[in-house]
């Protein structure tokens, strides 16, 4: 018995790897295997990157329409496709904003004033539409218009206050779409659909949250009812960018005018330090988000004249690096990384 725990004990010293064991004491088949895969891996890549490089053709002759052209990424985008060549037919929601636009860009951009939340206005620039493109159709629609506030705790709002912002987010981009939706089909042209990170971690109460689900939601649905007709449908997810919707001013205001008509029990349950903090934090917004719009307005650009565009563009850093992958998290995580973050209510537990 003792022989033979002796002879147990050698074969297994003999057999066992030495404590300096790494990846050049492996078999040379092995060594092969891992080159074939980095090469495979870098292959790809390289496929990839020329792939997505093709660019349609006649540029020239290809029409576009965006919303919310007034400022923002929408007026970044009319100015740099116009840059491009293309025909930019550009919706703004005022006059002022229309006539700024045209004095920055040629004489091929073309401007008409649309309020997405009226359906005579959609008509009206539907018919508009038309006539400049006539028969060849629209390439391509961005729907970019949208507004942020009013954004606060749920219980702060009502109703109207969510109706407010899907009516511009949601149900007008989809009432423009379907409006559209005749003249791309003609074209054969792209749809690009303008949501946010926001539609994939929902960080906040009220109404943007659920107006970019939607987007995401009715972009998906979308996507799968034109592939039978060779239209592409894009979705743009940026981070958080200097813009008119995220700026600290514009937020803070919609802030301080939900706590101002909040109810006596609604303003003593959170207190008044909570709403100090979050004022406080909203106040940083300005030097979190991105100064570089051309990030998102390069994306939009791929996704109408790339031969091969993404289904979904993240935009940002803090889009790749934070918050999509937040949205691959246990949900437990997620609630405990926002909540770790946010200001507690007075009478929280």
């Amino acid at each position: 018995m003792v022989l033979g725990a002796l002879r147990s004990r050698v074969l297994l010293t003999e057999h066992r790897p030495p404590s300096s064991f790494t990846v050049a004491c492996l078999p040379v088949p092995c060594k092969a295997m891992w080159l074939y895969l980095v090469a495979l891996v870098g292959l790809y890549y390289l496929l990839r990157l020329y792939w997505e490089r093709q660019v349609v053709s006649h540029l020239q002759d290809k029409y576009v329409f965006i919303t919310g052209c007034d400022s923002g990424f929408g007026n970044l985008l009319a100015r740099q496709l116009d840059l491009r060549g293309l025909r930019v037919l550009a919706a703004c929601l005022t006059e002022k904003g229309a006539e700024q636009l045209r004095s920055q860009a040629s004489d091929r951009l073309a401007t008409v004033i649309l309020d997405i939340t009226k359906t005579e206005s959609i008509a009206a620039a539907t018919q508009w539409v038309k006539e400049h493109v006539g028969a060849r159709g629209l390439w391509g629609l961005v729907n970019n218009a949208g507004i942020s506030t009013p954004t606060a705790p749920n219980e702060w709002l009502t109703k109207q206050d969510f109706v407010k912002i899907l009516d511009v987010n949601l149900l007008g981009m989809i009432e423009v779409t379907l409006s559209l939706l005749p003249l791309v089909r003609k074209a054969r042209g792209r749809v690009v659909n303008v949501s946010s990170i926001l539609g994939r971690v929902s960080m906040c109460g009220g109404g943007y949250c659920i107006s970019k689900y939607g987007v995401e939601a009715f972009s998906d649905s979308l996507r799968r009812d034109l592939s039978h007709f060779a239209v592409k449908v894009a979705i743009i997810e940026p981070g958080f960018f200097k813009t008119a919707l995220a700026s600290s001013e514009t937020v803070s205001r919609g802030f301080q005018e939900t706590w101002d008509r909040a109810s006596p029990e609604v303003k003593e349950i959170y207190g008044e330090k909570f709403m100090a903090t979050s004022m406080k934090s909203l106040g940083l917004l300005d030097k979190i988000c991105t100064k570089d719009l051309s990030l998102v307005t390069d994306c939009m650009e791929h996704a109408l004249i790339a031969c091969h565009p993404r289904t979904r563009y993240s935009c940002g850093w803090d889009a790749k690096l934070i918050y999509i992958p937040m949205s691959y998290m246990p949900t437990f995580l997620v609630d405990a990384i926002i909540s770790w973050k946010n200001p507690r209510s007075r009478k929280a537990l």
